[in-house]
């Protein structure tokens, strides 16, 4: 469609011509900012997830303290959310049954920012943070793909069963017909948290299948 176009002819648009000569410019004045603007990749720069490195167990300090300087430095518009990622879990010990909270990641926090050499600062020189996880000082932001997971993995309602038992071992059975009955597990299904265990019944060995909560290690 642009071949009918003859760029000789005439247009209507007559734009101003613009004076660049020297004292239509400040040399004194910091263009920096402006040409930042102008260049690809600088600027207004997208916000997204990264994730940060940190000494294991110490996750929920170091997310404190970023929110601090988020706070002191005056960082709010370029640094918006902390989190660290956990899910619910639920451990069955001397035949008890609790929920607790698991990290998904031991060792690394997620951070919601715009990526440029303040936010950064702020974020790296943050008390045990070791680094962002990325090629070099090229820190790599999440997929939204990757973001969506661990989100929907955090706000699942469904709390996963802790297996404190392997295929081999001796374990307990606490609920159910075959209850206090010592058998040996043949098979583990984490995906339907089921667990298959050899229970000598009448003298026979006998496959039963049983939910992760009705068992615990003997």
């Amino acid at each position: 469609m642009f071949d009918d176009l003859d760029p000789r002819e005439e247009s209507d648009y007559d734009p101003e011509p613009v004076d660049l000569d020297a004292e239509s410019l400040n040399a004194d004045e910091d263009l920096g900012p402006i040409l930042d603007d102008l260049l690809p990749g600088k600027g207004d720069s997208e916000k997204l997830w990264y994730v940060v490195h940190c000494y294991s167990g110490q996750e929920n300090k170091v997310r404190h303290a970023i929110e601090q300087r988020i706070e002191t430095m005056g960082m709010r518009d370029k640094i918006f959310d902390v989190i660290v990622p956990t899910e619910e879990e639920i451990e069955v010990k001397e035949g008890k049954r609790r929920t607790v909270e698991r990290r998904v990641f031991p060792g690394y926090i997620l951070v919601e920012m715009k990526m440029d050499e303040d936010s950064w600062y702020v974020v790296r020189n943050t008390p045990g943070v070791t680094g962002f996880v990325g090629m070099g000082n090229d820190p790599t932001p999440l997929r939204q793909e990757e973001v969506k997971q661990i989100m929907d993995r955090m706000s699942d309602e469904m709390p996963k069963v802790k297996v404190t038992f392997k295929v081999g071992q001796k374990v307990r059975i606490i609920d159910g017909p075959f209850n206090d009955f010592i058998g040996i597990v043949a098979a583990i299904d984490p995906d339907k948290s089921k667990v298959r265990v050899m229970v000598n019944f009448f003298g026979r060995d006998t496959p039963v299948e049983l939910d992760f909560l009705e068992v615990e290690k003997a």
